[in-house]
């Protein structure tokens, strides 16, 4: 049904995260390059773990030969996003402690 759209998008996202890092230089662009580069992981993990008509592996009363869909790629999100705020909440506490490094260009 959606085909290849989620690794198009997970190559977008990663690639101006990448851009941002490398060319900006205003922290706030950095965070914004990191947290998209965080986004573009996550939509990764997702896609790999997602299985056609299969059913969330929590669920106890499926039908015996019925698909389940991975869950290590969804703890691993979970991990990720925990990680993603850490790190977002300690480039905005840099940010505030060295306001020098919002206003660069």
């Amino acid at each position: 049904m959606i085909g290849n759209l989620p690794y198009v998008a997970v190559v977008i996202f990663v690639g101006l995260g990448i851009y941002t890092l490398m060319f900006k230089k205003n922290l706030i662009k950095i965070a914004i390059g990191v947290v998209l580069i965080e986004n573009g992981v996550n939509l990764f993990l997702i896609t790999l773990g997602y299985r056609k008509g299969a059913v969330a592996p929590i669920y106890t009363y499926a039908p015996s030969g019925q698909a389940m869909v991975l869950p290590t790629p969804q703890a691993l999100t979970l991990t990720s996003i925990v990680i993603g705020i850490a790190t977002t909440a300690f480039i905005a506490r840099t940010g505030i402690k060295r306001p020098k490094a919002i206003l660069s260009n």
